[in-house]
């Protein structure tokens, strides 16, 4: 790399996932706008098709109108080619493919076990991770051999367990999982100053929290604004909203697989007081079945959806149309920012700016009572070549005792991939909150999923 002035050259950027049709883009279309930062991506992936035509798109924004930060784009081969010489990795995967994450979903719906996102907890989230860490360990490995001194920043869900093998198979390795629900909160926050106070111009970048917990399960126990303390704020907008779920475009919730009407982050509030920060979708996995995914009825009822996966295919295929489009020069990509902060977390990495903002590391006693080690979810303090854990303080008793857990529940799906160990992988999948079956129907639920994966569980007796 080169500085001169505020400026950074020469940066290589690894891009695991390379032909991704929504990250990829995104990140290319905020490094175009940044110009502080230029250099090289190296795109690698699976599906090699796919990475060289996003390196035709990437390479086309530099001719755009408002594209200050120059990059080239180049598919390679294979993980060594990608790594050799990388001072940031990017890992952005899709684990498997449509299919196994049709199983994941689909299947427990026939033991009457539904999932909302089924990509972090409940039996679709254990078998999606079971084949998932498999991978995140050759990563890891190639990692220390090609390039140990990189930054590694992951977007890959299970979030928390993808992070977690990376720092288990390579305990020096400087990587962070990043994920936007937080800043989801942030601008639910905003919404309400808008609401309750007729402060319309809040920037929610501008609305300080105390982040606390894993991934997709997070809390926030402390929230201002301009010296406003927001908490009896939540709570007044959370007893006014409760019934009716709030939106700022009335009816979104029905309209689209991702929306929700906050229904059941105002129900957690009112049960344990601190802010659930996250979306509901992935907040209601992580609690017992009963409570709102009982069945489509009940997940109507607390105004949020079960996300099919043919919804996710059918988008997949519009933007492998649209890539073609792109590559060709019959459409250009639109500069915008993402909203993701994986540029800016670059920027303060690289010595151009402090930057605070919620990261998944290993527990170094920034979250007390959670066992130290596991993964978990805080602010930190990004600097130049560091990244400092922000002192969270502790979760209640009773929020305390959910969140861990599902961390000790983690560390035995983690302990059982590296172990290829049916019998402890199924002990925890029987511990997860949304498995209210029988022992017997749960062991043939967890055989039949594991059938549908068993292309991506190398060494596995299934």
């Amino acid at each position: 790399m080169e500085y001169s002035g505020t400026q950074v050259k020469d940066i290589n950027i690894a891009y695991i996932g390379g032909g991704s049709k929504g990250w990829a883009w995104a990140l290319m279309g905020d490094l175009a706008m940044e110009g502080d930062l230029s250099g090289t991506v190296k795109l690698y992936d699976l599906n090699f098709e796919a990475a060289h035509v996003n390196s035709l798109i990437g390479n086309s924004l530099n001719n755009l109108a408002g594209a200050e930060g120059k990059w080239r784009y180049q598919a390679v081969e294979t993980l060594e080619k990608a790594l050799t010489g990388a001072d940031f990795v990017i890992i952005s995967i899709l684990p498997g493919t449509f299919k196994e994450m049709a199983s994941d979903v689909n299947l427990p719906q026939e033991y009457g076990i539904y999932h909302s996102v089924g990509d972090t907890t409940g039996p679709g989230g254990v078998v999606r991770a079971l084949r998932t860490i498999p991978m995140y360990v050759e990563m890891a490995e190639a990692i220390k051999a090609y390039c140990p001194g990189a930054w590694v920043i992951n977007y890959t869900n299970p979030m928390t367990l993808c992070t977690r093998t990376l720092t288990e198979i390579f305990p020096q390795i400087k990587a962070i999982g990043s994920c936007h629900e937080i800043s989801g909160t942030q601008r639910l926050l905003a919404a309400m100053l808008k609401d309750l106070k007729g402060i319309g111009d809040a920037d929610y970048r501008d609305i300080s929290i105390n982040v606390l917990g894993i991934n997709h399960f997070t809390w926030i126990d402390a929230a201002s604004y301009q010296g406003t303390d927001l908490m009896p704020v939540y709570r007044e907008f959370a007893d006014r909203y409760y019934e009716t779920g709030f939106e700022e475009k009335p009816g979104q919730w029905m309209n689209s697989h991702f929306s929700s009407a906050y229904r059941v982050q105002f129900d957690l509030f009112r049960r344990y007081g601190i802010i659930a920060a996250a979306g509901d979708r992935h907040l209601a996995e992580f609690m017992p079945l009963g409570w709102y995914l009982k069945d489509p009825e009940t997940v109507k009822s607390w105004k949020f959806s079960l996300t099919p996966i043919e919804s996710r295919m059918q988008k997949q295929e519009e933007l492998t149309i649209r890539s073609k489009r792109l590559a060709a020069g019959e459409e250009s990509l639109q500069l915008k920012h993402s909203g993701e902060e994986g540029i800016r977390m670059i920027k303060a990495l690289l010595g151009l700016g402090d930057f605070v903002t919620n990261v998944n590391v290993p527990n170094e006693g920034q979250i007390k009572g959670l066992p130290l080690g596991s993964v978990v979810e805080t602010n930190a303090l990004l600097i130049r070549d560091n990244v400092k854990p922000v002192l969270a303080g502790q979760l209640p008793v009773d929020v305390e005792n959910l969140v861990a857990r599902h961390i000790r529940n983690q560390e035995t799906v983690l302990k059982a991939a590296l172990l290829k160990d049916h019998s402890l992988a199924f002990r925890a999948l029987l511990n997860d909150p949304l498995v209210s079956i029988g022992i017997g129907a749960a062991e043939q639920l967890f055989d039949r999923m594991l059938q549908n994966t068993k292309a991506y569980l190398p060494g596995w007796q299934v």
